[in-house]
């Protein structure tokens, strides 16, 4: 999509799928390149038999999410910084579509909803961000996921990535305590102060 080539060791595995002209529709100018992330995957070559070529390990050694995902901020810093050196000035500016983490915190007695953890995770992503932007990476902007607890779409409502507290019984919305201290961050980043 970049670069208007497939890689090269991939190329002959889609010989049958490739037919004229997909490149030339496949490489298109982009205003921007959106990434999720949410945590990176340990793979390993698979048996020989496998479904498929990888199989996905767990990563060890990581506070993990309620879905059980590892924390690693570092990790996107360190996959945008290789991905501006891989593609360099074919690479347009980054927005970090899709970034955030699942606690099943709830209201407590008054009703507050102090999701620190929450938090923690996207403040360290957010710090991550910077890092790599201070490395030359051309970040534009950045999209905490989600607004409000949601449907996941593989999980249902088990889990719950929002910034709001959905009550699913009575539909009631409770901005979480990662609401205010997100909307304070946006604003400090204003360039009125």
């Amino acid at each position: 999509m970049l670069l208007g080539r497939y890689p090269a060791d991939l190329e002959p595995l889609l010989i049958d799928y490739i037919r004229p002209g997909d490149l030339a529709t496949i490489r298109q100018p982009l205003d921007f390149y959106g990434v999720n992330y949410y945590n990176p995957m340990k793979v390993a070559a698979a048996a020989e038999n496998a479904a498929l070529p990888f199989e996905i390990l767990d990563l060890l050694g990581y506070e993990t999410t309620d879905f059980g995902w590892p924390i690693v901020p570092d990790a996107l810093r360190e996959w945008l910084v290789m991905f501006r050196g891989r593609f360099r000035a074919a690479l347009p500016p980054i927005y970090i579509t899709e970034n955030g983490c699942s606690y099943d915190d709830e209201p407590d007695e008054n009703g507050v909803i102090d999701d620190q953890r929450r938090i923690a995770y996207l403040d360290s992503h957010l710090r991550a961000i910077k890092r790599a932007i201070d490395s030359g990476v051309d970040v534009r902007g950045y999209y905490a996921w989600s607004l409000m607890d949601n449907f996941e779409w593989a999980e249902g409502y088990t889990q719950r990535f929002g910034l709001v507290h959905v009550d699913y019984e009575t539909l009631e919305r409770t901005p979480k305590k990662s609401f205010q201290w997100y909307a304070d961050t946006i604003k400090a980043q204003s360039p009125d102060n």
